[in-house]
């Protein structure tokens, strides 16, 4: 073992020893440190607040067996996701990662979208129920403008008004790797969706959009009604 290596595992236990987390949880998270892990692990639900998530990204942080990582309803702020976007510079195998039901916020989404310009490994993002705003996918739009990698991406629920949406649009305008993305119950309303549509007429990739929920009123409507006459690779709009 490596002095780098030696000097991460300690900063595990350490932070471990900080949790009230179950011992079955810590085995999970010592398994990731020790590169003995499974290609999914599932922590959702596990109580490990920011200081837990902060554990659990100095275990991936040099993990090759990792594939699928679940973090879902753990009360991880933005401290726990700045951690868990630090691990992204330098993590290469991790290709899932779910978030949904933290409260990341905007703080949190902004340094995992400025970690995934450079990360080339993560294909799919869950973000949903979030609380991260239209400063948060802002960040996430400039992001799409130098990721080539990342496939899907969810931000169901998450307060996004038509700053979001038209940000997202713009990017996604020249983005070819994104295939799906869900923006179900949140505020994009008829500017946003007249803005995806227009997207939509030159994105030859996406193939699942979810609009569900988002006030567009009439004129979003007939603006991604008229896109569809000349979209020929979307085949579900929800």
């Amino acid at each position: 073992m490596s002095g780098g290596e030696k000097r991460a595992r300690e900063e595990v236990e350490a932070l471990l020893a900080q949790t009230k987390v179950k011992d079955g949880v810590k085995e999970e998270i010592r398994a990731i440190a020790n590169n003995t892990c499974g290609e999914r692990i599932n922590l959702g639900n596990s109580g490990l607040g920011d200081i837990g998530a902060r554990a659990v990204a100095e275990a991936v942080k040099d993990n090759t067996c990792l594939k699928e990582l679940d973090l879902w309803d753990n009360s991880i702020g933005p401290e726990g996701a700045v951690a868990l976007a630090e691990m992204l510079k330098h993590n290469t195998a991790l290709t899932w990662l779910d978030l949904e039901g933290n409260s990341i916020g905007n703080q949190g989404a902004v340094a995992l979208a400025e970690m995934l310009k450079h990360n080339t490994a993560l294909k799919e993002l869950y973000l949903n129920n979030n609380s991260i705003g239209d400063k948060g996918a802002v960040a996430l739009a400039e992001m799409l403008k130098h990721n080539t990698t990342l496939t899907g991406l969810n931000l169901w629920n998450n307060s996004i008004g038509p700053e979001g949406a038209v940000a997202l649009a713009e990017m996604l305008k020249h983005n070819t790797a994104l295939t799906w993305l869900d923006l179900q119950y949140n505020s994009i309303g008829p500017e946003g969706a007249v803005a995806l549509a227009e997207m939509l007429k030159h994105n030859t990739t996406m193939t699942l959009l979810g609009l569900y929920n988002n006030s567009i009123g009439d004129e979003g409507a007939v603006a991604l009604a008229e896109m569809l006459e000349h979209n020929t690779t979307l085949e579900t709009l929800e």
